[in-house]
């Protein structure tokens, strides 16, 4: 895919905020992602038994690496190749360097899809959603969190609107959607635990969906 000159400011800054990231914290932790993956939707671990799961912009931490009963377990990011040097090659999950637009996978692939802080970051959201659909299983779920904000920024560039599910997501089946307040700026996880709702004139703030596929 072509990267464009807004894509490759993007990943500079990305790939400097994690090296940050990896000085502060001399080893990046994972910890909190079972979490996210289980609880926090209603899923219990044995959900994912046998599952071949894709996490979009995965990043470096290995947020895969709780999936142990799993069949494959991949994290999709394009600066993979970077973050195997940072570490993550200690990894229990695969780490392939692709664009959401071009996810190198067949057709129904996967049974569980997930991006968390990641598709406002994308080059091309209608690809990214296209692709997603294409590399769905039938009946398979797609987790989101994602932050709302009314104006594409540098490293955001897709402005994400409360209706975002409903918007690019129709065929699917909304299994869940809560709508929360950024009280902690920058802190996605942490405004996903706070969980305070999001008002009726709140332009900004944070969207949690899961969504099936249907047939």
């Amino acid at each position: 895919m072509y990267k464009s000159i807004r894509s490759k400011f993007k990943q500079f800054a990305e790939i400097s905020f994690w090296r940050y990231k990896k000085i502060k914290e001399g080893e990046l932790t994972n910890w909190h992602y079972k979490q996210f993956y289980t609880d926090y939707f209603g899923l219990d671990y044995s959900f994912y038994k046998d599952k071949i799961i894709l996490d979009i912009g995965c990043g470096p931490r290995g947020s895969l690496e709780w999936a142990d009963t799993c069949k494959e377990r991949h994290g999709l990011d394009p600066l993979a190749g970077k973050y195997l040097k940072m570490g993550a090659h200690k990894h229990k999950m695969n780490y392939v360097k692709a664009y959401s637009e071009e996810i190198p996978f067949g057709d129904s692939y996967f049974d569980v899809i997930c991006s968390f802080n990641s598709l406002d970051h994308v080059e091309d959201i209608d690809k990214t959603v296209s692709e997603i659909r294409r590399a769905l299983k039938p009946a398979g779920i797609f987790l989101l969190i994602v932050d709302v904000h009314a104006y594409p920024t540098p490293t955001e560039p897709q402005s994400v609107s409360w209706d975002f599910c409903n918007t690019y997501f129709s065929g699917y089946k909304l299994l869940m959607e809560h709508k929360y307040k950024n009280t902690e700026l920058g802190k996605i996880y942490a405004n996903a635990r706070n969980r305070i709702p999001a008002g009726k004139n709140d332009k900004s703030g944070l969207l949690v969906c899961m969504l099936e596929k249907q047939l």
